[in-house]
């Protein structure tokens, strides 16, 4: 029978002071606004980061980690037919290592028999000169299955010009970064020479060019097809350098990498190990933003404390009277945490919708024109956990401020006060 009459008397109390409690909800309402726009700024920046640093790295890169001591050997002096002597050789030239993969087309025709991977593809890589006027430029120049590369980074949404089965089609064709297309002032349709380290020269037109939005690809980096790249180099159709993969889930790299490194006895890195200093970048920016907006949300707590208090303080004669008719103590308590929460229900709610308006308003503010930048707009994330977590995060702070003041209002003596 008695909550009727406390929530009229709740209503009394906020109308009553309609300027403390418009600052109040405002306080809630800008902190949970600045929570969801900068959670929802800061995981689409990540978001950014990590799709830049997918488009450039397989789930899975498979190769030979061919490592030998060459700092010094020791080998025996003969005199005759018997050793007499040691000889230690410091520093002394290493052997020719050939680091492709061995059976290479048996490991990638098991690899396509794995359930959890999407995309296999091969490559053979090597550093090869470029003619620019009486210089030369040393280009990465990856020998691809175009076919699979383009579905492990997605190549044919990168396209500046052509397309990238114009490598299928064309003898000893060529895709550029569109950076080193501008360097070496080429345009599709052109031939570029390359010279491979040991001399042989080969000459390549160019059938459609590339942006990555990254320095290294659009500037440094070249692809032809696997069989062009192996004849320049003088290989068979078996020589395979690296194997890199895409996975139905990429979570799942780190583990299969050990499993695929143990069976074939070759290096397997996974993409998390890769990249390991832009996940810690990550992840220290999301701690930032998370303990930056849970602050303005504790601000917001704090003035409501401050302004229940203030409440409370005024309305002490109001509070003797209610015990002094038989009001309990939880009638009090539930009549000044009923306060709080409405103050910070109302204004969670428009927080949300604030932090809501703000966050479309700058995804579609324009990127700063820059050439290596690849987005249009800034990137924002409009995850609905963002504003569960808002709600649920203001609702608790208001519940906190207001049970302390409420708490000290159930103990109040009427008598006392009364008494003056």
């Amino acid at each position: 029978m008695m909550l009727p009459v406390n929530f009229k008397i709740v209503r009394a109390h906020l109308l009553s002071r309609k300027r403390q409690t418009i600052i109040a909800m405002l306080g809630v309402t800008f902190g949970i606004g600045m929570f969801i726009l900068m959670m929802s700024f800061m995981k689409g920046m990540n978001d950014f980061f990590e799709n830049i640093m997918l488009s450039v790295t397989p789930d899975i890169r498979i190769y030979n980690d061919y490592k030998t001591d060459y700092s010094f050997s020791v080998a025996q002096q003969y005199f005759g037919e018997s050793p007499q002597s040691w000889i230690v050789i410091r520093h002394p030239r290493p052997k020719q290592i050939t680091l492709n993969l061995k059976n290479a087309p048996g490991i990638i025709s098991d690899l396509h028999k794995f359930n959890e991977i999407q995309v296999v593809s091969p490559l053979v890589s090597a550093q090869l000169l470029f003619n620019y006027g009486p210089v030369q430029l040393g280009i990465v120049v990856d020998g691809v299955d175009i076919r699979e590369e383009d579905r492990l980074f997605g190549l044919s949404d990168k396209m500046n010009g052509g397309r990238p089965e114009n490598l299928l089609t064309t003898n000893n064709g060529i895709l550029l970064g569109y950076k080193l297309a501008n360097k070496l002032n080429v345009n599709i349709g052109d031939m570029v020479t390359a010279i491979t380290p040991s001399g042989v020269q080969s000459r390549f037109r160019v059938v459609g060019t590339y942006k990555f939005g990254i320095s290294i690809m659009d500037e440094y980096k070249a692809y032809i097809s696997l069989a062009s790249m192996q004849q320049l180099l003088g290989k068979n159709r078996d020589y395979i350098t690296d194997i890199r993969l895409k996975l139905k889930d990429m979570k799942n790299a780190a583990a299969l990498a050990s499993s695929l490194a143990r069976k074939y006895r070759y290096k397997a890195e996974d993409w998390e190990t890769v990249n390991a200093s832009v996940k810690a970048g990550n992840l220290i920016r999301d701690t930032f933003t998370y303990v930056l907006s849970f602050t303005l949300l504790l601000i917001a707590g704090f003035g409501i404390y401050n302004i229940m208090n203030m409440v409370i303080m005024g309305k002490m004669k109001d509070i003797a009277i209610l015990k002094a008719e038989g009001f309990a103590k939880k009638d009090i308590v539930q009549i000044f945490l009923s306060q709080s929460l409405c103050i910070g229900l109302v204004g969670a709610v428009a927080g949300l919708l604030l932090g809501f308006l703000l966050s479309y308003a700058l995804s579609l503010v324009s990127w700063p024109e820059d050439e290596w930048i690849v987005i249009k707009h800034f990137p924002v994330n409009f995850n609905s956990l963002y504003y569960v977590v808002g709600l649920i995060f203001g609702l608790l702070t208001t519940a906190l401020a207001g049970l302390l003041p409420a708490l000290k209002a159930s103990r109040v003596d009427p008598v006392a006060i009364l008494r003056g």
